[in-house]
């Protein structure tokens, strides 16, 4: 079984701060996503250029697409990045895990997620779309689905409408199973009517955390996974350290969440997919898929940034392994 993702092809660049001062003189409300032009962004690089920074193929699709290679399964990816060495390096980083790169060269430069961690774990993020949002439906054509058997696409593509309308159209007619994460609570609110025009026809798996949820639906975890569940064939709603809920038909779960020691939340949303969707690839249970999401969420929170390294990859395996048994 092969995954396709489709999203906002970003570098991350995780800069750990030593203290909040750098986010007051940008009047950046800490834990905030902020979209940023390339001057400010230039501007974030050169007042943190002091501190340790590391870098990765990021954006919220492709830390899923990671995760989902780690786990051994096989993928591509969809993407616009720059003519330029972030670019360069954005490709090198998913070929080097195995993930196939479909990227289409757009005229501004690659997109980068600066991540500014302060020294209580919290995540400000100054985010530079650049070339990630130059992906357009024209590019997209039915060969790119095929020989994949499930396709998971990001909300942050959801206000380019025609985009995501013909991404969506294309997958159901190679015959994928639809996979979309809502992304961002201001997003949903926003396109929230076209968002129900596309979830019924269209997508099979909706994830979405508490805000997201009642951004859609205007309810609360339980009740919002109630209405999204009526919408499509499974439905996801994450609650953060209270764990997170799946409803499919008359079936429902609470899955709980693992102990884990938070560093870092960055990329614990996309992980849980990852988690979700390896599981659900293997045939496990619903309740199953819910505890391996809540594992590899559990434990990306662990370490600085979206992605876990080898050590602590060895650790989440061994606790899928028992879910399996």
């Amino acid at each position: 079984m092969k995954v396709l993702g489709m999203g906002n092809a970003l570098v991350d660049i995780m800069t750990r701060l030593d203290s909040d001062s750098i986010l007051y003189r940008l009047k950046f409300p800490k834990g905030s996503m902020q979209l940023v032009d390339k001057n400010l962004s230039d501007k974030i690089m050169n007042q943190t250029d002091s501190f340790e920074k590391t870098l990765a193929s990021g954006g919220s699709a492709a830390n899923t697409i990671h995760g989902l290679a780690n786990m051994g399964i096989q993928t591509g990816f969809i993407g616009s990045v720059g003519d330029d060495e972030l670019g360069i390096f954005f490709r090198e980083d998913m070929l080097s895990q195995n993930i196939n790169p479909i990227l289409f060269k757009g005229e501004s430069e690659t997109g980068k997620a600066i991540a500014l961690i302060t020294p209580d774990t919290e995540r400000t993020f100054a985010t530079f779309l650049g070339a990630s949002i130059e992906l357009t439906s024209d590019q997209l054509s039915s060969d790119h689905y095929k020989g994949y058997d499930y396709f998971y696409i990001e909300g942050y593509l959801v206000q380019d409408h025609d985009l995501i309308e013909k991404a969506v159209r294309l997958a159901k007619e190679n015959e994928l199973l639809v996979l979309l994460d809502l992304a961002s609570f201001n997003v949903v609110a926003e396109n929230r009517e076209f968002l129900k025009s596309i979830i019924e026809p269209y997508i099979d798996i909706v994830f979405a955390n508490e805000e997201e949820a009642r951004a859609y639906t205007g309810k609360g975890p339980s009740e919002a996974l109630e209405t999204i569940s009526r919408q499509c064939r499974i439905a996801v709603v994450k609650t953060g350290n209270k764990g997170s809920l799946i409803k499919s038909g008359d079936t429902f779960h609470k899955i709980e969440p693992i102990r884990a020691i938070s560093i870092d939340t960055t990329g614990a949303g996309d992980l849980y997919a990852a988690g979700f969707l390896y599981a659900f690839v293997e045939g496990m249970s619903l309740d199953k898929c819910g505890q391996v999401g809540s594992i590899l969420s559990g434990k990306v929170i662990e370490v600085i940034g979206p992605k876990m390294d080898v050590e602590k990859w060895a650790e989440a395996k061994q606790m899928v392994y028992e879910v399996n048994g």
